[in-house]
């Protein structure tokens, strides 16, 4: 279901960056479920490049039963830019649930006008699928926008309007990129990996996504998936409470 917004993104990466494969730890770039009715296969893609130190995109395809695909795209600690973040979760193609944002970095005004408002106009492109819904997981004001497009839809609204507003969305991500201004001065950057990595521990400690790749996959695999790739700069829980 989401295979077009895959390809697009791989198009628009390779066209314009100098990409090289980031490494994947052993045993995580694939696996296939021989769990429940519906076996599924969970496949993983990883690069870098100057301007963006970590791409990674996540595709789960359980046939009908589950289409998902996610992605979070991390500059370069030279950039205080947004992070990209991306999530579009189908079940049986009738609950579809579509996350699209630039997850900001830092809360203050000055920062919220200089890249978070950028995105409004594209906000008021897709009213429909904006939904303000509830988040259950997450502090709606702390790593999302105002303008993040968070939606349950259709099939037919997915592969149109979704697939318009993904390509826009990405699109305005890299002219943000091409126009921030890179920082050199080490206070600078130790403030922008500090950010990122309490982005990683923020989201591997409430990530829900945890429970269906333990389903398929099972936990051990799930727990590694999860703090060795996706959020790699977080501790598990059980190992911060030890070190306190």
């Amino acid at each position: 279901m989401y295979k077009p917004f895959l390809k697009f993104l791989e198009q628009e990466l390779f066209n314009r960056f100098d990409l090289q494969a980031r490494t994947i730890p052993s045993g995580l770039e694939c696996k296939v479920s021989d769990r429940g009715r519906h076996p599924a296969t969970i496949r993983s893609w990883c690069y870098e490049c100057p301007e963006l130190r970590k791409i990674r995109y996540t595709y789960i395809d359980a046939g009908q039963s589950a289409q998902i695909f996610n992605s979070v795209i991390y500059p370069s600690h030279h950039y205080d830019i947004p992070l990209l973040g991306i999530d579009f979760l189908s079940f049986g193609k009738v609950k579809n649930l579509i996350v699209l944002d630039f997850q900001p970095l830092f809360s203050d005004e000055l920062y919220q006008r200089k890249y978070v408002e950028k995105l409004k106009y594209l906000h008021q492109k897709y009213p429909d699928l904006a939904q303000n819904l509830e988040m259950k997981f997450y502090d709606a004001n702390k790593y999302f926008s105002k303008y993040l497009l968070f939606a349950k839809t259709d099939e037919q609204t997915v592969a149109t309007r979704v697939f318009a507003a993904f390509q826009d969305y990405v699109k305005l991500y890299w002219q943000m990129l091409e126009n921030a201004q890179k920082l050199t001065a080490p206070e600078d950057i130790k403030r922008i990996v500090k950010a990122q990595k309490d982005y990683d521990q923020y989201s591997a400690d409430r990530d829900p996504a945890s429970g269906l790749f333990s389903s398929y996959f099972g936990h051990e695999w799930s727990e590694r998936f999860l703090y060795e790739f996706l959020f790699e700069d977080a501790v598990p829980l059980a190992v911060s409470a030890a070190k306190k």
